[in-house]
């Protein structure tokens, strides 16, 4: 637990403070392998993952491994780190990052791997691979961004593809029995490649067409050519955090958050998320139960938000709702289903989720108009959404989020127009609830994702992108409605990293 001083000069110096209920603080002389779990983004980002947490218990489940975390530090620790010469430390013990074995990244967002080249460079390490050593730390990158880890491949030993709650131990036991063999880092590299789910950057090489194409990626001789992401076959098995950090500082998700399911079967065409994380695997609801009880007995929040990629999709979420609040109404603890799709909303599950206080209600329809929506494979029906909003309206909430995507493959001027006059049916939707009603019509860009079905389709350009903008923000105040949107420097960015190769690894540089 770090106690310097000079945090108290700092934004939100219990960012940096560490020594959380619920964190875990080991003996290193004890342990064979010390792996720093690092988060390339601010602490209240970061604890708000729920994939971090999870291996975070998994690790420090295991007896000879202590797993300790670190985040991004805004730029005010940042600049303060440098001005004393200090390295980048770890939450738990206060230990540099460069004294561990192993330095894990979970990629959750193209935009952080500057933030893992931040990260790199405080802790003292050399950026590129090939210029550390064994003593080094091992670099690793896992999470969703590491299905194309390609623009990093110049900064990371290797990167875990699938789930990591049983790759993640693979790989800590490699790196121990490397260690006890003595062999060099060659050697632990082939040792590392030959784990289901692990890419070694370091043993392909990549040859380029005259035009800049990709001609082949080959790998080394002895190293398998395909990689086999890895899946964890049994949720209700698994190792989860019940006993959760709490954090000094309230976080993006303050609240107790349960994976009730892994994996969607509605494969929209935009959705990267909905194709590496098949097939579908469900919690049973008694295992739900118990995890919610001892996650609010050890945290004392008063939320549980119930995650999957659908959760209206979980097959038994009326009657799990109905439970839940049927245990905890009493409590005054409220309930969230962040995830909940048209069409698996009904008015007894809005009327459950109320019963304690309205938290947020948000409905996707990705796009405005239903050519476009059976084009992307968003299978939803207009008046089914009007019919949830209605019923959300009557039954007491007073805002509405809608989000869309522009610049989906065959956009038209017409489907624009859709999607205002939609987001207009819905607030007239609210008209004669108690309190009236509100929409908020969030934008976003499309940005083909990598391994998805639209992977190969164009992304629009900088100026497209704004004049999309220009035109929703105008038709929509004509509405009386509020737009929010994404930054069309940010979605370029995203979209660059999102489908490159190798080749950036000079631009994040």
């Amino acid at each position: 637990m770090t106690s310097e001083s000079s945090l108290y000069q700092l934004k939100r110096p219990a960012r940096y403070l560490g020594g959380e209920r619920g964190s875990v603080c080991k003996d290193w002389d004890r342990v064979d392998v010390r792996f720093a779990m690092a988060f390339p983004d601010v602490y209240e980002v970061g604890m708000s993952h729920i994939g971090s947490a999870i291996l975070y218990r998994v690790l420090n489940d295991t007896s000879w491994i202590a797993a300790e975390r670190s985040y991004t530090p805004w730029p005010d620790r940042e600049a303060q780190l440098r001005e004393q010469g200090k390295p980048l430390s770890s939450l738990e013990s206060g230990r540099p990052l460069a004294d561990f074995d192993i330095i894990g990244f979970s990629l959750q967002y193209e935009l952080c791997y500057t933030n893992v080249l931040t990260m790199l460079e405080l802790s003292g390490l050399p950026l590129r691979a090939d210029e550390r050593s064994l003593q080094a730390p091992l670099i690793v990158v896992g999470g969703p961004c590491a299905f194309n880890p390609e623009p990093l491949a110049d900064f990371i030993d290797c990167a875990v593809i699938g789930d990591g709650e049983e790759a993640i131990l693979d790989l800590c036991r490699a790196v121990r029995d490397s260690r006890s063999a003595g062999e060099d880092k060659a050697a632990l590299m082939k040792r590392l490649a030959a784990i289901e789910g692990l890419y070694v950057p370091s043993l392909f090489t990549v040859s380029y067409k005259q035009d800049g194409e990709i001609a082949a990626i080959t790998p080394l001789k002895g190293v398998k050519d395909t990689i086999r992401r890895r899946v964890l076959p049994d949720l209700d098995a698994a190792p989860y955090p019940v006993q959760p950090i709490v954090p000094f500082l309230q976080t993006i998700h303050d609240r107790v958050a349960v994976e009730v399911a892994r994996g969607c079967t509605r494969g929209c065409r935009f959705c990267q998320a909905g194709y590496i994380y098949r097939p579908v695997r469900e919690r049973q609801p008694e295992t739900i139960h118990s995890l919610v009880r001892q996650m609010l007995r050890h945290s004392g929040y008063d939320e549980v938000s119930l995650l999957s990629l659908s959760t209206g999709d979980y097959s038994a979420i009326e009657a799990l709702v109905q439970d839940l609040m049927g245990c905890y109404a009493g409590q005054r603890v409220a309930l969230s289903l962040p995830s909940l799709r048209v069409g698996s909303l009904t008015p007894e599950l809005m009327n459950e989720i109320k019963k304690v206080r309205k938290t947020g209600f948000t409905m996707a329809p990705e796009a405005g108009s239903e050519r476009l929506r059976q084009v992307i494979n968003k299978g939803i029906c207009e008046e089914d959404l009007i019919a949830s909003a209605r019923a959300a309206f009557e039954l007491g909430w007073r805002v509405i989020k809608l989000y869309f995507m522009i610049g989906l493959p065959t956009e038209r001027d017409e489907d624009l127009d859709a999607l205002v006059a939609l987001a207009a049916r819905v607030k007239v939707a609210g008209r004669g609830t108690q309190g009236g009603a509100d929409v908020n019509v969030s934008v976003s860009t499309f940005v083909p994702k990598a391994h998805s079905p639209f992977q190969w389709e164009a992304q629009i350009s900088f100026d497209e992108t704004l004049s999309r903008q220009d035109k929703l923000r105008n038709a929509l105040k004509q509405k009386r409605l509020r737009l929010k949107w994404h930054e069309a420097e940010l979605s370029f960015l995203e979209g660059v990293f999102a489908r490159g190769d190798r080749r950036l690894g000079a631009v994040l540089e």
